[in-house]
């Protein structure tokens, strides 16, 4: 079942985007580059972004479909809504304003708190256990110390996901594998509504994909890379697996990690700087490798670190 789940979003999300883009070209949604960004990005202007919607719609057809009667299916694709929406009134600011600022950070901050807050607060009251990774066993928190573990880790998880797509079919190939990782565990462990959730976001990766390898036809933008971060966020949580985020997450740790870095460097060193930019994928772009290569290393680094989880679930 967990092949037709990905089969059918890969199909539906494939379609959506094929009829999506001259959509978003009539409605001139061209996606507007940094100026401080790889002088080669700017090549990018204009292109379509807001793609994220077909992802969104995809996950929500397989859900109705298969998952109709799992009120927990429901729930975490409602926690993929609202944090796409966020992601796409970000999008849209951009678009009419023609600006890469979107919507303010305390603004897209406090809208995903209030969110986490919510979701963290629900899930709570059925369960307050974290599996621990490569282990046989579990912690049990108190519900506040939960609250603010799962608050902070949808966070986390939303706004590394959102760093991770800056170049074409990067966020698309890493969330889609970490996804199918998640899926194959989350069957292991009797998780079944965050299983077919996470075969649908795989799926729905793969059929965006076709279009969104370099060079990109269409972006996600922020409506599909804050969802994405917000779907994995939820199938975490209501499948105890949150800490086992970070592990399957490594690149987007990687690449929240590297803006932090950058960031502290240059606030304390006189302005100089760590990487040659941050976010990390930009640092490689800039050393000679080529947007294929640094794609491909980073997805295949998540698969290496996706199929040892799936073993350590299997055999420990």
């Amino acid at each position: 079942m967990m092949l037709v789940k990905f089969a059918a979003a890969f199909a539906v999300s494939a379609a959506a985007t094929f009829f999506l883009i001259p959509e978003l070209r009539k409605f001139k949604a061209g996606q507007t580059i940094r100026e401080d960004g790889p002088q080669g990005h700017l090549a990018k202007a204009g292109t379509p972004t807001m793609g994220g919607i077909a992802m969104i719609f995809a996950v929500a057809v397989v859900v109705a479909i298969f998952e109709f009667k799992s009120s927990e299916a429901w729930i975490m694709l409602g926690v993929i809504v609202v944090f796409g929406a966020i992601g796409f009134c970000d999008d849209f600011i951009k678009v009419v304003k023609h600006n890469n600022l979107g919507l303010r950070a305390w603004q897209k901050l406090g809208l995903q708190t209030l969110v986490a807050f919510v979701i963290a607060w629900y899930r709570s009251l059925s369960s307050t256990d974290l599996i621990l990774p490569f282990a046989k066993t579990s912690v049990t928190l108190s519900q506040g110390w939960y609250i603010a573990f799962i608050v902070f880790m949808v966070l986390a998880m939303t706004n590394s996901v959102n760093l991770s797509d800056g170049l074409d079919g990067l966020c698309c190939g890493v969330t889609g594998t970490a996804a199918l990782a998640f899926a194959v565990i989350c069957a292991g462990i009797g998780a079944a509504a965050s299983s077919g959730l996470m075969a649908a976001v795989a799926g729905a990766c793969g059929g965006f994909l076709i279009f969104n390898v370099h060079p990109a036809k269409v972006f996600m933008g922020d409506t599909g890379s804050i969802a994405l971060g917000g779907a994995l966020a939820a199938a975490a949580i209501f499948s105890d697996l949150s800490l086992l985020l970070p592990i399957i997450g490594i690149v987007y740790v990687a690449e929240a990690l590297s803006v932090i870095i950058q960031v502290a460097v240059f606030q304390t060193c006189n302005g100089k700087r760590f990487f040659r930019m941050s976010p990390l994928h930009h640092h490689f772009e800039l050393g000679g490798w080529s947007e294929n290569k640094v794609v491909a290393v980073f997805v295949s680094v998540t698969a290496a670190v996706s199929l040892a989880a799936i073993a350590a679930f299997r055999f420990f």
